[in-house]
C-alpha cells in the first residue's frame, strides 16, 4: 500500500522540513519521498484535510484500559481504536486491571492482545505484587518480556525501604521506577483539593502537602540511591519547584501532568459533577498557571492524557461514592492546545517521553519509517458526548471550548482516520 500524504505542514525540530509545507510519500510504511509536490497516482491511498499538520507520532504515557478484569470499562481493542483517532501511535498502558499486571505473563498477556494494531502498545508493570505496595514484583522478568516502566497506578508507595530498594535493584538493567506523589497519611479520605472550594462545597480536603512530602522523601531516596526516578502527574506548583531543584542537583528525576491539571482547576466541583473528581485532584489556578509554566520551561518533561475509562455504575453516583478518574485521549490535544503553543506540547507527546522511557527517537525524513499523527491544530469546536469513542464516558472536558482537532495516524502501515 502506498500512501500520500498531500499539503502537510511538517512539526517536527529533528527534521529538516520542520514548519515546511511538504507532500509525504510513504512505501511498505516508510517514508520514500519528501517533497513540494508529488504527483497522484490511481493505486495510491490520499490523505489530504483541511489545514494539515504532522508531527511525529504522539505517544501518551498514562493509559489505563480495562482489559483484563474491566472490559466493561474499556476493551483494549476499542482502547487502541480511541487512541489512534486521538492522534495516538503510541501509549503506556497502567498496570491496574484485574489481576494486576505484575508478573512476565501478564505483560505478554498485554503485548499479543495488542499485536497488529496501528497504535503500539507499551505496558508499565506494577511496581508491588498486586500493587498491593508490600512485596515488589519480579521487575527484571517483567522488563524482559517487554515491560518499559514499573509503578502502582495511581498508589503511593509508603514504604520508603521497599521504594530504596526498588531504585537500587532497577539500576542492574537500567530499569525506570514510577512514584505516586501522594502521601496517604496526610491525604487521608480526602477528595478535593483542600481550600476555599473544599470548604465550600464540605468536601474532605487531599492537601497539596500531601504530593509534597511524598515527591521531597523519594527525591531524598533517589539522591542516595541513584537509578532513575519518574513522577507522573504531578499537581501542584510546589512540586514544580521540588523536580527543578532535584534536576540542578544532576538527579536523574522526570516527571509528567495530566491534561486536566494543566486546565481545570477546583471551581469546576461546584456543581458535584463526579467527572471533576480526580487523582490528584483538581488545584488551584495559581497551580496551573505553574504548571504551564514548568511545561515551558522543560522542568516538566511530559504531557498525558492521564486517561482512566469508570463504567457508569461507579461514576454516575455520589461525588464522593465515585471512583477517581477521567477519559483523556479525545479531549487531551484540544484542551492543550488551547493553554500552551504548539511546539511546547509536541515535544512533551513525542520526543521527551520516548527519551524518558528508553524508546527509540523517531523523526519525519526520507528513509524512515513512518510514525505520524495528523491533526489540524486551529480547528475550534465544543467537547461533547459525540467526540467521547472511548466506551466509558467520563470526561471532565464535556462542554468545553477545544482549539485542535486530531485527524488520526499513519503507523505499523496503517492509515487510521477519525471520521
Amino acid at each position: 500500500m502506498t500512501t500520500l500524504i498531500k499539503s502537510a505542514t511538517i512539526i517536527d525540530s529533528s527534521s529538516p522540513y520542520h514548519n515546511q509545507k511538504k507532500d509525504i510519500l510513504i512505501i511498505d510504511g516508510k517514508i520514500n519521498k519528501i517533497e513540494n509536490s508529488i504527483s497522484e497516482k490511481k493505486d495510491y491511498q490520499i490523505v489530504a484535510q483541511e489545514n494539515l499538520h504532522v508531527s511525529c507520532g504522539w505517544f501518551d504515557t498514562s493509559v489505563s484500559f480495562g482489559e483484563p478484569g474491566y472490559e466493561e470499562r474499556e476493551t483494549i481493542k476499542n482502547g487502541l481504536n480511541v487512541a489512534a483517532k486521538s492522534g495516538f501511535t503510541a501509549v503506556a498502558v497502567n498496570a491496574n486491571s484485574n489481576p494486576v499486571i505484575d508478573n512476565k505473563s501478564a505483560v505478554e498477556f498485554l503485548i499479543n492482545k495488542a499485536n497488529g494494531f496501528a497504535t503500539k502498545l507499551y505496558p508499565i508493570a506494577a511496581l508491588t505484587k498486586g500493587s498491593k505496595g508490600v512485596e515488589m514484583a519480579e521487575l527484571y522478568d517483567m522488563q524482559q518480556s517487554g515491560a518499559i516502566a514499573f509503578g502502582d497506578y495511581n498508589k503511593p508507595i509508603a514504604n520508603d525501604n521497599l521504594m530504596k530498594i526498588a531504585l537500587l535493584y532497577a539500576q542492574n538493567f537500567n530499569g525506570l521506577v514510577l512514584s505516586f506523589p501522594k502521601n496517604n497519611s496526610i491525604a487521608g479520605e480526602g477528595i478535593a483539593n483542600e481550600g476555599i472550594n473544599s470548604t465550600k462545597l464540605g468536601l474532605k480536603g487531599n492537601p497539596a502537602l500531601a504530593e509534597h512530602l511524598q515527591i521531597a522523601s523519594h527525591l531524598f531516596l533517589l539522591e542516595y540511591t541513584g537509578g532513575k526516578l519518574h513522577i507522573p502527574t504531578i499537581s501542584t506548583a510546589k512540586s514544580a519547584k521540588l523536580i527543578k531543584d532535584a534536576k540542578k542537583k544532576g538527579l536523574q528525576v522526570t516527571c509528567s501532568v495530566s491534561a486536566h491539571h494543566l486546565v481545570l482547576t477546583d471551581d469546576e466541583l461546584h456543581g458535584f459533577d463526579s467527572n471533576f473528581k480526580t487523582n490528584p485532584p483538581l488545584r488551584t489556578a495559581l497551580d496551573i498557571k505553574a504548571l504551564q509554566k514548568a511545561v515551558k520551561t522543560g522542568v516538566i518533561d511530559i504531557i498525558t492524557s492521564d486517561h482512566n475509562p469508570i463504567d457508569v455504575e461507579h461514576k454516575k453516583v455520589e461525588f464522593s461514592q465515585a471512583k477517581n478518574g477521567t477519559i483523556g485521549l479525545e479531549s487531551a490535544f484540544g484542551a492543550i492546545n488551547s493553554v500552551l503553543a504548539l511546539d511546547h506540547f509536541i515535544e512533551s507527546i513525542t520526543s521527551k517521553p520516548r527519551a524518558v522511557f528508553g524508546l527509540e527517537p523517531i523523526s519525519i525524513a526520507e528513509g524512515k519509517i513512518a510514525d505520524i499523527s495528523l491533526f489540524n491544530p486551529e480547528k475550534q469546536y465544543t467537547f461533547t458526548k459525540e467526540h467521547a469513542i472511548s466506551t466509558s464516558k467520563n470526561s471532565a472536558f464535556f462542554n468545553k471550548k477545544m482549539k485542535g482537532k486530531a485527524y488520526g495516524i499513519f503507523s505499523n502501515k496503517q492509515l487510521i482516520l477519525n471520521s
